[in-house]
């Protein structure tokens, strides 16, 4: 960080929404890699995620939250509280709303509760190439109603539409201060934990129903080759013996598909070999033990 210019700025951009409205998409296109994970299944993003991305002088940490939704379970309650926690400890917060869904109920109530924090608020609107004109500017004129946002972006986050002059507006809210990241660094989340995330991602791509919600991955080995590979152990928990065999597949082929589209991937992010060996065990209680909801940056008391 010796080199870092003179007359720095840096900031957290706090990006809310409901569920599903392409809020990690969102953050990997404005970041330019993958840094969080992204599937379409609701609250697929359990923790807060930072990605971090430079404009001209400013830093900007992106937080990628939760999905907000109406919380039914112990771990419903602690993502949404962390969502809101990443707002209040932002220097900014963008609500990114689907515009093809709308004005929905889980929308009208981040309104209603948005009213209260404190920092600066502006509105996108995402998935625009979607949506005819006319309705997102009805759309746009209904969620400003409240005087809630300084601005209000449209943008795709899936094509790059409307991305630059969201991130320019990003960068001129950063209050000045020295940068907290290197320039290379994308993201603070470890290799470790990374690579169990994207296991996890394609995990939820694989599989059905409620399971991928009581699944959690982690990373129990990583292991450096002399020949520049990796060997990396990661093991599925599921809570009950039953969800097993759900994702080994017949004849373990469920498995060794998601391990295979996960190692692709990681080879892809860490640039070199990955040798990647998935087990599945069974960890009963696991959404009711505060050792977990910490290893996933969660309160369990929330």
């Amino acid at each position: 960080m010796n080199d870092m210019p003179a007359g720095t700025r840096c900031g957290f951009a706090a990006i809310l929404g409901a569920t599903n409205a392409g809020k990690s998409t969102l953050v990997n296109r404005i970041v330019g890699a993958k840094v969080s994970i992204v599937t379409h299944k609701v609250q697929t993003t359990r923790a807060r995620v930072l990605g971090v991305m430079i404009e001209g002088d400013a830093q900007i940490v992106l937080v990628d939250t939760p999905g907000i939704f109406d919380p039914k379970r112990r771990l419903d309650r602690a993502m949404v509280q962390a969502a809101w926690q990443g707002a209040d400890d932002a220097d900014i917060t963008v609500l990114v709303v689907d515009a093809k869904r709308g004005a929905s109920h889980d929308v009208m109530a981040i309104l209603e509760r948005l009213a209260n924090v404190k920092t600066p608020r502006i509105l996108v609107l995402n998935k625009i190439d979607l949506v005819e004109r006319s309705l997102l500017l009805e759309l746009a004129a209904k969620l400003n109603e409240g005087g809630l946002f300084t601005d209000t972006f449209m943008v795709s986050a899936t094509n790059g539409d409307g991305i630059g002059a969201l991130v320019a507006r990003l960068s001129a809210d950063m209050p000045d201060g020295p940068w907290l990241y290197p320039e290379d660094q994308l993201t603070d989340m470890p290799n470790r934990l990374l690579a169990a995330e994207i296991t996890r991602e394609k995990a939820f791509l694989r599989l059905h129903q409620e399971l991928p919600y009581s699944l959690t991955v982690e990373t129990e080995a990583w292991e450096e080759r002399r020949d520049g590979s990796v060997k990396i152990d990661q093991t599925i928990y599921v809570t009950r013996d039953g969800h097993k065999g759900i994702v080994l597949g017949k004849g373990g082929a469920t498995m060794k598909a998601i391990g295979q589209e996960s190692r692709i991937e990681l080879e892809e992010l860490l640039g070199r070999r990955v040798h990647l060996f998935l087990f599945v065990k069974v960890r009963e209680g696991w959404l009711d033990d505060p050792e977990r909801f910490r290893n996933i940056g969660l309160d369990f008391g929330s």
